[in-house]
């Protein structure tokens, strides 16, 4: 009786082994190798890095094209250099366009009311004597002038009348001291009431009328004083 207990006994563990090892065999053979199998996750790469906190801050970008930012790395006391810069092209002045030109002999003179070397008085436009002040025998007072010779010149305006009686000979341009003597030699006076030279008159002194002034006298060709 208890040998039977004990063969019973037996049975029913075995029996309880046998089916454990079963289920337990057929629980691990998921695959028919025996080998377990992972399915590659779909997350891409950067996003399963940054959630495991294995992103190496070290890592170059990726570039524009691979869907990243580009970066450069800059060395110390550099800076980036645009590769083009916008320039500007230079505007060129244009030249005033003369209203009337022409060709004349040139005197000097120097008139400030003091009287000295034939001074006759302050200058007919109320202007001070002055550098670039010249003298015509009938352009209107104020007029804007350009003189040149040898290669100089001065722009001026007519600020008094002049030459008197050598107007009627040809000489339709006084100028002040300072430019007659430049346009001579490029050099200056001896004082305001002397041109330092024995030349008294230029001529072929070439002069462009740049605009006529608002003061009296007449426009066009230059005729003689008091005509």
């Amino acid at each position: 009786m208890e040998k039977r207990s004990i063969n019973i006994l037996m049975t029913g563990v075995t029996g309880t082994c046998l089916a454990g090892m079963l289920a337990a065999g057929v629980a691990f053979a998921s695959s028919d190798d025996g080998v377990q199998q992972i399915t590659p996750s779909k997350e891409p790469i950067a996003a399963r890095q940054d959630l495991a906190g294995q992103k190496d801050p070290k890592a170059a970008s990726l570039p524009e094209e691979a869907g990243g930012t580009a970066t450069k790395k800059l060395t110390p006391g550099t800076t980036s250099v645009p590769t083009s810069v916008p320039t500007s092209k230079p505007t060129k002045k244009r030249a005033q366009k003369a209203l009337l030109t022409g060709t004349t002999t040139a005197s000097y003179f120097w008139d400030d009311g003091s009287g000295i070397a034939g001074d006759t008085g302050a200058p007919a436009s109320g202007k001070p004597m002055q550098k670039g002040m010249f003298a015509s025998p009938s352009w209107p007072l104020l007029t804007k002038v350009k003189v040149t010779y040898n290669g100089r010149s001065v722009i001026g305006f007519v600020g008094d009348r002049g030459p008197g009686e050598p107007s009627h000979r040809g000489i339709m341009l006084d100028l002040d001291t300072y430019t007659f003597r430049y346009l001579l030699d490029g050099k200056k006076p001896k004082s305001n009431y002397n041109a330092g030279t024995s030349q008294g008159h230029l001529k072929g002194v070439k002069y462009e009328v740049l605009q006529w002034g608002s003061g009296p006298g007449k426009k066009g060709k230059p005729q003689p004083f008091g005509s």
